[in-house]
């Protein structure tokens, strides 16, 4: 019997862009699944490729983007669909809550008519009495008190958590099967972090979603996700369930990404940052991609790209991976 498929499969997507009569890699090589009421952080620093890769998922890369691999909904492909079958999984079966909330919401548009507009653009039989019901009740299910007033009001009239719950009742408003969160916490307080968290997960399970959690914050990933992909410089450099990542990582750089992480419990520990900063396109280094900041580098690190190197149920692109567990442990000092 032929096994059912995740909702979600990306199989070798790579994504590149030509600039000065050369073509320059953004993303390599990715493969990542994701199946209903899972979820998955992915993780690394800013241009790492984490938005790029989901972009693709939604259809939403610029035109001069060249892309190649493969990305399946359900069993259904999607590069490559036309723009209005697009536009149809868009809200429907993908729904994607953007990393800022004030430039995403229209700043001249009521709450409650942005809301009924992403309502309608995939229910055009549902009459206006219908549409007005049906968003009130959206903005109920996402917590935001006297959901019949804050209907007619405007976005600068929220406080950045109530935009943000606002955001992500636009995202669920036609019940998708997939939701991606770019950065959903990003310039919240650390209160306002914990309820969005704590909304995300709920609905998550009511609602039986996957959900793809775009990030740099390993402490969110780490109380919210199943599994974990860490991203550097365009392609996973390690993958796996969330416990088996955080306690064994095999990766300098998701070590480093660790030592570099404050612990909210436990010693007082001195954090240590990655030296250096990421390649761009136009300049990435020979061999592992990495090297240039990586305290175990070998000469085969410099000359040779690592492979998938498979311990357990998770995966490092590593030379080293056998020799590098239990490396995150930061040296502690007294309070």
């Amino acid at each position: 019997m032929t096994p059912r498929p995740k909702l979600l499969e990306i199989s070798g997507l790579s994504m590149a862009i030509r600039a000065g009569g050369r073509e320059l890699p953004l993303v390599r090589h990715l493969d990542l699944e994701l199946d209903r009421g899972e979820v998955l952080g992915l993780v690394g620093e800013s241009g790492s490729g984490k938005s790029l890769s989901m972009l693709s998922v939604l259809g939403l890369l610029p035109k001069r983007a060249q892309v190649r691999g493969s990305v399946r909904l359900d069993g259904q492909e999607l590069l490559g669909l036309p723009e209005r079958a697009m536009q149809r999984i868009r809200g429907k079966k993908i729904g994607m809550i953007f990393q800022d909330p004030m430039t995403a919401l229209d700043p001249v548009m009521t709450v409650g008519a942005q809301l009924v507009e992403a309502i309608h653009i995939h229910d055009r039989a549902l009459a206006a009495s219908g549409l007005r019901s049906r968003a009130i009740e959206l903005l109920r299910q996402v917590a935001i008190a006297d959901p019949e007033q804050r209907f007619d009001q405007y976005p600068h009239e929220f406080s950045g958590g109530m935009r943000q719950r606002v955001m992500i009742a636009i995202a669920i408003a036609n019940d998708p099967d997939l939701l991606i969160a770019d950065e959903p916490t990003t310039a919240l307080d650390v209160t306002i972090q914990a309820q969005i968290v704590e909304l995300l997960d709920r609905l998550r399970r009511e609602r039986n979603l996957a959900l793809v959690l775009i990030t740099h914050d390993l402490g969110l990933v780490a109380g919210l996700a199943d599994d974990v992909a860490i991203m550097y410089a365009g392609e996973i450099v390690e993958r796996g369930p969330v416990r088996e990542i955080f306690e064994g990582p095999r990766h300098p750089y998701t070590i480093g990404l660790m030592r570099a992480m404050p612990s909210h419990d436990g010693p007082l520990a001195r954090l240590v940052p990655i030296s250096g900063a990421p390649p761009s396109p136009a300049a990435r280094p020979s061999g592992c991609a990495f090297h240039p900041r990586c305290p175990s580098a070998i000469p085969l690190c410099l000359a040779t790209a690592p492979g998938p190197q498979r311990l357990g149920a998770s995966m490092a692109m590593c030379h080293r991976a056998a020799e590098t567990a239990g490396l995150a442990e930061p040296e502690h000092h007294a309070s």
